[in-house]
């Protein structure tokens, strides 16, 4: 999750932009640079890696600014790589860009740049637009602010896809322009320090960039431009007219500030679902041709597989249990999910015809290294799903897919599983193309439905009402059992992980068809029972185990879909839902319990964020 930091006023121009970059490190980042005006002049520094490398350069010299960009990067389009890292320039270097998001048709507007004569210098997809804002900028010596917005408001009509950027060019000292679409970005509006002037304006990516100089801020909304000088800021909305913002007063101290208001990062975490599912999806799934692409990834290499074995740990590994539902049903292909410090011991049968998935947040986790290298010894293909860039993981298995969560911070893993269910459904749904198993028409009725999936997770998130009550009533229980069936087992096996992990209530997740063999022994009137009942093809046989609960005197709490009347008389408290597809079930299913299990634990005063003798990156063994 890249950070920009945007500044124009009276100060040291370096050393507010470095200031900010630092701030926002908590973001992820692979490379990291800086673009100033010096003496009508853009003067670039960029580095790969940590801003530390950045200061060392820029402390060799002397740049004298008060205006500038700054920005981490943290790779999609591209290696991590000096040529890659931002800002980028135009040919003739006096228009510099720094933008956070991905622009989906990039490589058709980079072809059609090239025919017209652009060099492009870099592999990434931002270099595009700055080569687009060069040829609307007036070539004339005398320039007015507003031709500069112009220049970036019609490069923006010819892209598709997601950005927050800030602009600034050397011909045109004392503007900065910004854009919003889908990313992130605010205004920060300094004070004068005189009486005389002295005021100074900020952009950023988010607010504790910015914090240490103002806490006024005007948000941006999608298609809005901003015209930012020393003086003064104009937002503009896509016809161009003048919008009135709203400043909004920001009362957070740093470290609140870098959890963007929230208690908890598991909190703001689990609140940007949606972006995050939003983001692994844009610019890889095309609904409208019943495509999917991965970058760097060709999936005609695992034509002649004849079997997949995903390797994962905790939370991960419930995500590859879900994938093993979509590997079979969407792919035909068979599929075992192993534990990766199970595998290890194992004498796995794989081969070259067999693809090895690894399931990883931080690509760090040595049990599941561990397995991806006998994979590679036993010669078989090997994939990662990962959400670190450069991990292990990710540089050791033949191929990557990166999940586009930014840096998850709160050790219960909540944005990394949603990440991760939406790559197996992008790789499902490819894999099914691929092989012929699946008709084009049911691919694009599947990816119509996956794009309703943020939308959804935005209202249950808007809506805690219900989950807020249940977890003041349930809050002092010892036990609780929750209960699935075919794809959503897997759910109630994450939803019992995240009450263990962050409550330290023992919780068991079981197949609801088992409850006979042994786990109905434990019910009665204090065992709470989630039961994931949500509308599917199991529907009366889940309905079946609820009443086979409510027989033994268990409260049950059930999930269940909107305007399902029938199952309110079944059971004690009920959880409604947005009602999509049942194989894209899990990953809406999966918030609720994320979000109940956080309510449980704030009321039992537990540390949310670290719980006790966890760690976010497994290591060792």
């Amino acid at each position: 999750m890249c950070g920009i930091i945007g500044y124009i006023g009276h100060r040291h121009a370096v050393s507010v932009i470095l200031d900010g970059l630092k701030r926002l490190e908590y973001r992820g980042y692979d490379s990291a640079g800086i673009a100033v005006v010096v003496n009508n002049e853009l003067q670039l520094r960029r580095c790969v890696g940590k801003i530390v490398k950045l200061e060392e350069i820029l402390e060799k010299e002397t740049l004298s600014s008060h205006q500038g960009l700054g920005h981490t990067r943290w790779a999609t389009h591209g290696r991590p790589c000096e040529e890659n890292a931002h800002p980028h320039t135009d040919c003739k270097g006096e228009i510099v860009i720094v933008h956070n998001g991905i622009i989906e048709n990039y490589l058709t507007l980079r072809e059609k740049l090239k025919k017209e004569g652009h060099t492009f210098k870099s592999e990434t997809d931002t270099e595009v637009l700055v080569h687009l804002i060069e040829q609307y900028f007036p070539k004339t010596e005398k320039l007015k602010p507003h031709q500069l917005l112009s220049a970036v408001e019609k490069a923006l009509k010819e892209v598709e896809g997601s950005y927050a950027l800030g602009v600034i060019s050397g011909k045109l000292p004392g503007v900065i322009i910004a854009a919003r679409q889908d990313s992130p970005l605010i205004v920060g509006l300094g004070e004068p320090v005189s009486p005389t002037g002295g005021k100074e304006n900020f952009i950023a990516s988010d607010v504790p960039a910015i914090l240490p100089y103002t806490n006024k801020v005007i948000y941006l909304e999608n298609e809005e431009v901003a015209l930012v000088t020393q003086e003064n800021v104009e937002v503009f909305n896509k016809q161009g007219k003048e919008v009135k913002k709203t400043i909004q007063y920001i009362s957070w101290d740093p470290v609140t500030a870098e959890k963007s208001g929230y208690k908890h990062f598991m909190l703001k975490e689990i609140h940007e679902q949606p972006q995050v599912i939003q983001d692994t999806f844009r610019g890889r799934m095309f609904p409208d041709k019943g495509e999917i692409s991965f970058e760097d990834l060709s999936l005609a290499e695992y034509k002649e597989i004849k079997k997949v074995s995903i390797i994962a740990c905790g939370t991960s590994y419930h995500a590859g249990l879900v994938g093993k539902f979509l590997l079979e049903n969407l792919a035909g292909l068979p599929c075992e999910v192993d534990i990766g410090s199970e595998f290890r011991y194992r004498q796995p049968i794989i081969d070259s015809q067999t693809l090895a998935l690894v399931i990883s947040q931080s690509g760090e986790t040595a049990d599941t290294l561990a397995g991806l290298r006998i994979a590679k010894t036993k010669k078989a293909k090997t994939l990662a799903i990962c959400n670190v860039m450069g991990s292990s993981a990710a540089r050791e298995a033949e191929k990557v897919i990166y999940t586009r969560c930014g840096p998850e911070i709160g050790v219960a893993s909540t944005k990394a599983f949603t990440g991760q269910l939406t790559v197996l459904y992008l790789l499902s749904l490819a894999l099914g193309l691929e092989r012929k198993e699946l008709p084009l028409g049911l691919v694009k009725r599947i990816m119509s439905h996956l794009l309703l999936i943020p939308g959804q997770a935005e209202d249950i998130l808007a809506n805690q009402e219900t989950l807020l009550s249940l977890s003041s009533e349930f809050f002092e229980k010892r036990d609780f059992l929750y209960l699935g069936r075919n794809i959503n087992y897997p759910i109630a096996l994450e939803g019992a992980l995240k009450l263990k992990e962050i409550s330290y209530i023992h919780a068991e997740g079981y197949p609801a068809g088992e409850m006979k063999h042994g786990p109905i022994a434990l019910i009665d009137r204090e065992m709470p029972v989630v039961v994931i009942a949500t509308k599917s093809s199991v529907y009366g046989k889940i309905l079946s185990n609820i009443e086979e609960a409510k027989a033994r005197e268990g409260i049950v709490i059930a999930l269940a879909t909107e305007g399902d009347k029938k199952i309110k008389d079944k059971v004690d408290r009920v959880i409604y839902l947005p009602e999509n597809l049942e194989i894209l079930s899990p990953i809406v299913n999966v918030i609720p319990l994320q979000l109940f299990a956080y309510h449980i634990a704030v009321k039992r005063g537990c540390d949310v964020d670290q719980p006790r003798n966890l760690a976010k990156s497994v290591t060792v063994e």
